[in-house]
């Protein structure tokens, strides 16, 4: 054999068949052990403490915060929960993230979707300490932000991968609509936004991150307290879309989103089918000690556009403002009542008013006050608060377990002041405190965030909308998905 070619069938039929046999065999056995292992271990990618899918949510609770350590912004002594802040993890920062592999040479669209989300990660990671990325529009910087860096390189990523499947189904008013020119008007403005927008909405839900569920604020209107109705509604309409669609049944809890500013909304999302338990709720009404959960939720602002165009914002510099601090309002809610008693007509520098004089503006009042009360209502969510920074009024947080929109990226306590129920007897006293340059710094900061919460049509970068879809995209990074054949044939 020494002057021939190397030929397999004579090898075999040489001496020491079998030997020969088990010599080619078991390899194979031995590298498809070692697959099977390795599968088990997709998911450590360094950038989340936890990665199991099937227990992650299980596991959360108002004391833990989802695959992230610190909190952002303690509104009133905030001890039921903390509050997300993304950019500040606890994992081990020299580890190097693990991609989903390919099999067999093909890898599934959802393999291709994770590895692009574990990529992002790595790249916000690498951002937290670099050097930041260049961009002509704009480039987050200062302490208004936990980590500008981290967002930015975040938001980008966003940018360029991020897909959302907006379900078909449903007939207005009830759904695909909802009100764009009232205090719900968040509802209506982003509804309309993601269903003509053709950069972040996907047609084809096997590539999309989050699935979008567009019920609107008009399946409310001419109800009571008997939410009966509303939740049959909302119940009907998510079982039939998971009965009509197979990926409606992979991993339905955290892939999927709703959006509502209503106050009726919070009891209507927590009546939803237990799949859907713990779906993203992005909600004006963020209140923990009423189901909300930072981890998993998204607190969004609500912003009451009367008119097409906000014309009103702008104000005044820091030292031209000559009123201490401004509200006025009727009694809605448990905390204005108390603002009104210790306050109403009392002080020419604590100006609070059940009702403005005629002839005064009250936009022109924000522009000339240094400090604007923001206290909540009923169900916690006011839009004062938007309406202070489109001013360029310092906000003040007077609310019990409210949680600021976009906590996971703004550092509110930058911009803003936080006072409880119990200190409003103290409030000049509180407010007169702050140092004159601190201030100064303070109402700075409220203008420069202020891109953040201003509505577009069409959506500009930065703005309102694509901070509320940045807050839903890092709550997708903190999740891997893995498919599941077995969820899908049920």
């Amino acid at each position: 054999m020494s002057d021939k070619k190397w030929n397999c069938a004579e090898w075999l039929s040489g001496d020491l068949l079998m030997l020969k046999v088990i010599m080619m065999i078991v390899p194979f056995f031995i590298l498809t052990l070692l697959a099977s292992e390795k599968k088990k271990h997709l998911c450590k990618w360094g950038f989340v403490e936890s990665c199991s899918y099937n227990s992650t949510f299980d596991q959360y609770n108002q004391t833990e915060v989802f695959n992230l350590s610190k909190p952002s912004f303690n509104l009133s002594n905030l001890d039921e929960t903390k509050v997300l802040n993304a950019f500040e993890t606890s994992v081990n920062e020299s580890s190097e993230p693990h991609l989903p592999q390919e099999q067999n040479g093909e890898s599934t669209i959802l393999d291709n979707i994770e590895i692009g989300l574990a990529q992002a990660r790595a790249a916000i990671r690498e951002a937290r300490n670099g050097t930041g990325t260049p961009d002509s529009d704009y480039v987050p910087k200062g302490p208004m932000y936990w980590n500008a860096k981290a967002f930015h390189r975040s938001y980008l990523e966003m940018e360029k991968q991020f897909k959302v499947f907006s379900y078909g189904e449903g007939e207005p008013p009830n759904f695909h609509n909802a009100p764009c020119k009232s205090k719900y008007s968040m509802e209506g403005n982003f509804m309309h936004a993601i269903e003509m927008n053709n950069h972040f909405r996907t047609k084809d839900p096997e590539e999309a991150h989050v699935f979008f569920l567009p019920k609107g604020g008009y399946v409310y209107e001419g109800i009571s307290q008997d939410f009966g109705p509303v939740k049959k509604t909302a119940t009907d309409y998510v079982s039939a879309i998971a009965a009509r669609y197979p990926y409606g049944n992979r991993n339905l809890e955290a892939k999927h989103f709703t959006l509502a500013c209503h106050d009726m909304c919070r009891g209507t999302s927590l009546s939803l089918p237990t799949p859907h338990k713990n779906s993203i709720r992005v909600l004006c009404n963020a209140n923990t000690s009423e189901g909300f959960k930072p981890a998993k939720d998204v607190s969004f602002p609500e912003i009451n556009l009367k008119i097409s165009s906000i014309r009103f914002i702008g104000g005044q510099s820091a030292s031209k403002r000559s009123i201490l601090t401004f509200f006025a309002g009727g009694v809605h809610g448990p905390i204005a009542p108390v603002l009104l008693k210790h306050w109403e007509n009392k002080d020419e520098d604590i100006q609070i008013l059940k009702y403005l004089p005629k002839g005064i503006s009250y936009y022109e009042m924000m522009r000339k006050s240094k400090f604007c009360l923001c206290p909540s209502g009923y169900e916690g969510a006011s839009p004062r608060v938007v309406e202070a920074i489109y001013t360029g009024c310092v906000p003040v947080f007077i609310s019990e377990h409210s949680v600021p929109p976009f906590s996971d990226v703004l550092n509110w306590k930058s911009f803003s002041v936080e006072i409880s129920v119990k200190d409003i007897p103290n409030l000049k006293e509180i407010l007169m405190s702050i140092p004159p340059k601190q201030y100064i710094r303070m109402q700075r900061r409220v203008e420069q965030i202020g891109r953040h919460f201003e509505v577009h049509s069409p959506p500009k970068r930065f703005d309102v909308f694509h901070m509320i879809l940045h807050s839903v995209w890092l709550r997708r990074l903190n999740l891997e998905v893995h498919h599941d054949q077995s969820i899908g044939s049920q």
